[in-house]
């Protein structure tokens, strides 16, 4: 008989080590690097959402309509913020990918981390000359510059560990094929940098290549698999090198774990929530001499001038809560997160990153009714994409089998119709506030507000009209199934709640 094998330690998707090997190795004045992730995680998730400070600050004066030019100079500055945004979180997930590579740290990895994260900070600085001065490469050519110095950190980062194999994951240390793994993850952490090397160089002197390339950043993973299954289908199935890297496997093409996906969500979501007051603490203190000269010493009447804005606020938290409080609950059910859920939580999160905007638009643009309309419709747009996202998120771990949902989420589970009810209520009710407004646009912003405040009443009784949903359809009379009809329906209905 054969041994059994002893199983090689598993790798943990958050770069955390195997049960036995979490104590600090005082011998080598090396530790593990969970606690430098969740530093760096919760800088990245800041960086990423803070992006949108410079759109939301766009200035526009009371008497300055609406036109076809500002909405341009806004729809162009979203899409610049958009990019941008994919881009960190891209460097997020290389990030989190090369520290399931290095284990452990020591105080020059600690430092070269830090490097890294320096350099990720000065990303909003550069992304605000790119939206102020779109044509001129000034702003390109440092926000690549950024992006470079990231990709040349970390394969700094790479290169030391591979020095030290001690500081590895324990599986690539044990190698024998050690010089391939490295190889194969520096092209993996560089390709990204090389294409910003050639945006910034394109900048000098034709700058919307610059913005192709840097898009291309974000979708090189899905390009490269799409490239790989062209080449398969032409050329037929390769046989695998004789020294192949497929022991340990540095790819961006593979999902991140649900709890990595869950923390730099979690970030995002609450560094939104407080941006939200940072306008009401800047614009809407009164100065003292304002209040003693126009409102006669009556802070009171001074504070109920900017009753909008205050309106304004607890609807945009309350939106942002109760998008967070959906993502909650869908994460509860999931089981892992594919690569497809992966790329649509990316593209919720960028919208969910634009609600100070859509906070910023009802509070500040309502001066014309013209101006009015068109703020409380950008603000239905970005509320229903960061939420439709949400829902395509879902449908995709229901179209991915049961791997990826509990039980009780999928087709005929006991939650299912509740969490469908729940992911489609604010696609819904933004998609239906922006419909009412083509027909009462006088009323746009009474419609607007209406919808803040009927939607969080409506989670909490969204359980209660959903069983009452369900068993109005049972009691709904049809046509007799047979048996064998009744047994291929069965699973289409949750079991009664």
């Amino acid at each position: 008989m054969s041994r059994p094998r002893t199983p090689e330690p598993a790798l943990d998707m958050q770069g955390d080590s195997p049960m036995g090997m979490r104590n600090e190795d005082g011998a080598d004045r090396t530790q593990h690097s969970h606690r430098m992730l969740n530093f760096s995680d919760a800088l990245l998730s800041i960086i990423a959402t803070v992006m949108i400070l410079p759109v939301t600050h766009t200035e526009i004066s009371p008497e300055q309509q609406f036109d076809k030019n500002i909405q341009k100079l806004l729809a162009t500055r979203i899409a610049v913020y958009l990019m941008t945004f994919l881009i960190v979180t891209v460097a997020w997930a290389a990030h989190t990918r090369l520290f399931q590579v290095v284990w452990k740290i020591d105080d020059t990895l600690a430092l070269l981390n830090l490097a890294c994260m320096m350099t990720i900070t000065f990303l909003p600085f550069t992304f605000s000359l790119m939206v102020t001065f779109l044509e001129v490469p000034l702003g390109i050519l440092l926000f690549c510059v950024c992006v470079i110095t990231i990709g040349a950190v970390q394969a700094l980062i790479v290169v030391y560990a591979f020095h030290f194999p001690h500081l590895l994951n324990p599986q690539i240390a044990r190698s024998t094929h050690r010089a391939l793994c490295r190889r194969h993850i520096l092209y993996i952490v560089l390709r990204g940098p090389a294409l910003c090397l050639a945006a910034a160089s394109f900048s000098l002197f034709f700058y919307p290549a610059s913005y192709l390339l840097m898009a291309t950043v974000i979708f090189l993973p899905y390009v490269n698999k799409a490239a790989s299954w062209c080449r398969r289908r032409l050329v037929g199935p390769q046989e695998p090198p004789a020294h192949s890297v497929e022991v340990f496997t540095f790819d961006l093409q593979e999902p991140l774990s649900k709890e990595r996906v869950e923390a730099f969500s979690d970030g995002v979501y609450a560094i939104v929530a407080t941006l939200l007051i940072l306008d009401i603490c800047e614009h809407n203190v009164p100065d003292s001499k304002e209040v003693a000269e126009r409102f006669h010493g009556s802070l009171m009447l001074a504070l109920s001038a900017s009753g909008p804005r205050f309106l304004a606020y607890f609807g945009s938290f309350a939106t942002v809560g109760l998008l967070w409080f959906a993502h909650h609950s869908l994460f509860l059910h999931v089981r892992k997160a594919t690569q497809s859920m992966g790329l649509l939580n990316t593209l919720s999160l960028a919208f969910v990153g634009g609600l100070p905007l859509a906070y910023q638009q009802t509070a500040a643009l309502a001066r014309q009714p013209r101006d009015e309309l068109e703020s409380v419709r950008v603000s239905c747009a970005i509320i229903f994409l960061a939420s439709v996202f949400q829902l395509a998120m879902w449908t995709a771990a229901l179209l991915h089998g049961p791997d990826t949902l509990q039980p009780a989420a999928r087709f005929g589970g006991a939650e299912h119709a509740f969490m469908l009810a729940k992911l489609a209520l604010y696609p819904c009710a933004s998609l239906l506030a922006f419909a009412c407004t083509c027909f009462l646009s006088r009323f746009s912003t009474a419609i607007f507000h209406l919808m803040q405040v009927a939607v969080p009443f409506t989670f909490l009784l969204l359980r209660l009209l959903v069983r009452l949903a369900l068993r109005l359809l049972r009691a709904l009379p049809g046509p007799a199934p047979d048996a064998q009809d009744a047994a291929a329906q069965a699973p289409l209905l949750p079991a009664p709640c």
